[in-house]
């Protein structure tokens, strides 16, 4: 079984944050391929379906971003999922808006989100990385991640999600890879994520 986590603070303030992205992203996945309803489980609500012919389920932690770990752990346990199969998808100031990477373990690069994550868990598991750019200056970080998308941003946004939804089961067959570059070729064919970050429709 799969684990698909999205990062994000629950309540409508906080819906369309840049810190949100990950939950937009594992929502529009249960859109896309008809998961059931979210129902409230694991300190969360949780969706489970499949993608292609692998059982997942889909997590957005209830806690807020620094307590997302207590979530994860939960139905990670219940299920006997390994850090192999869990994939969390998190907001990463250090990619451009537009672009995305996958990687498995690493460090948490300041994210309260992960840096929970793998207090409760370890290192080991996978991260889909959303690039949302970075403010410029380390004392704007923090209501940077904490305000909206600007209405100038929001294409992108959405037309990364549905990349991500699209292109979903592959990251159940493997290998990662293929489903970042499915992502990459998706949003370069709606003009954003170039080799420098996106181009000017993006910004």
């Amino acid at each position: 079984m799969l684990l698909l986590v999205g990062l994000g603070n629950p309540g409508a303030r906080y819906a369309g944050n840049r810190h949100n992205i990950g939950f937009m992203a594992v929502d529009a996945i249960a859109k896309r391929h008809g998961f059931p309803p979210w129902r409230r489980r694991f300190q969360g609500v949780a969706a489970e379906g499949t993608l292609g012919s692998e059982r997942v389920l889909l997590l957005l932690p209830g806690t807020f971003m620094n307590e997302s770990g207590r979530a994860v752990e939960e139905a990670a346990h219940f299920y006997k999922i390994g850090l192999d199969g869990i994939v969390v998808f998190h907001d990463e100031l250090d990619l451009p808006p537009g672009k995305l990477r996958i990687k498995s373990g690493g460090g948490v690069a300041g994210h309260n989100g992960l840096r929970s994550i793998s207090a409760h868990l370890g290192n080991d598991y996978r991260r889909a990385r959303i690039g949302i750019g970075h403010p410029g200056v380390k004392e704007l970080v923090h209501s940077y991640v904490l305000s909206d998308f600007a209405k100038s941003e929001r294409e992108w946004v959405e037309t990364m999600c549905e990349a991500i939804a699209d292109n979903a089961p592959l990251l159940a067959k493997g290998p990662d890879s293929s489903f970042q570059n499915k992502v990459h070729l998706a949003m370069a064919a709606k003009g954003y994520g170039g080799p420098d970050g996106p181009d000017d429709k993006a910004t």
